[in-house]
Formats: structure tokens, sequence, C-alpha cells
């Protein structure tokens, strides 16, 4: 296996069937949390930064010269994604002072909306999608991840009242 597909594939977690993009984003959250453990925030915000940088760039040579510019067992792009959409429940946690396994609404909530919008393709995730090249490939994932993360702040305000609701 070569140093540009095993990130590609996650160090082949994306050859996992059925959904690998499933199988990424669950493998991202236990990677998240020891990001978490060893740097806090803004480990796990470098991590996004390097997964994409490293997505992008393995995924341009693992799909060069082929018709499919996104397959399926490619899923770093899940992963940076998740990571991101992670992130504000690693600054809750790192904010308040509370143990992340405390947090378990906000993993939960950043899977199941990453997945959603991940899935769905809504918009500016769609747009990127379809632009049929590796950016295009990491930064579906990265928007949909905004999106989550967007969601997890939401869902953390109306949980904790912090919205006035």
């Amino acid at each position: 296996m070569t140093i540009t597909h095993s990130i590609a594939t996650f160090f082949g977690i994306g050859h996992m069937r059925p959904a690998p993009g499933t199988w990424g984003s669950l493998a991202a959250i236990p990677v998240a949390w020891g990001l978490h453990a060893l740097g806090g925030p803004i480990l796990l915000a470098l991590g996004v930064i390097l997964s994409f940088t490293l997505g992008w760039w393995s995924t341009a040579l693992e799909t060069k010269g082929k018709s499919d510019h996104d397959p399926s067992e490619i899923v770093i792009d899940e992963v940076a994604g998740q990571w991101l959409a992670f992130l504000p429940v690693s600054i809750g946690a790192a904010h308040t002072g509370a143990a992340l396994t405390a947090l378990w609404p906000g993993w939960i909530t950043a899977f199941v909306l990453f997945r959603l919008f991940d899935i769905w393709k809504p918009g500016p995730v769609g747009w990127a999608d379809r632009r049929g090249d590796a950016l295009g490939v990491m930064l579906d994932d990265i928007i949909a991840g905004v999106f989550a993360a967007l969601g997890v702040l939401l869902f953390a305000g109306l949980s904790h009242g912090v919205l006035g609701l």
C-alpha cells in the first residue's frame, strides 16, 4: 500500500463495506478524541488542516488518469469534515474544563449532522461535489463539516439555554 493510498483511505478504513464514508467518519471520532487529549482544540484544528492538505494531495494522485474522481474508498475527506464538525465539542470541553466524554450528545450530533450534510449535499456541498476534481472531493466534506459544526453550536445553544429559548 502506497503512502498516498494509506492517507486517502485513512489507513485502509475506506475499504470497509458497506458505506465506507460512514466507516471513515466513525474512525475519525476516536482519533479526534486522541488529538483533543494530546493538544485540545488547537491540535484538532491543525489535524483538520493537515488532513485536508494531505487528503487533497493524496486524492489528486490516487485519481490521476482515472474516470472516477471520487472513488468510495477515499475517506480522508470524511475524516477532515468529521473533525471539523467535532471541533465545537472540543472547544466546549476545553472552555468549560469538562471531560470530553461528558459531552457525548455533542459527539452524536456532530456525527449525525455531518453524515446528513455529506449524504444530502445541500447547496454549496453539492456544488463542491460536482467539481469533479480532488479539491471538490475534499471541499464538499469541509463544507458539510462547517454546516454540521454550526448545527452542533445551535443544538448546544438550545440545550444549554444560551439562546434564551
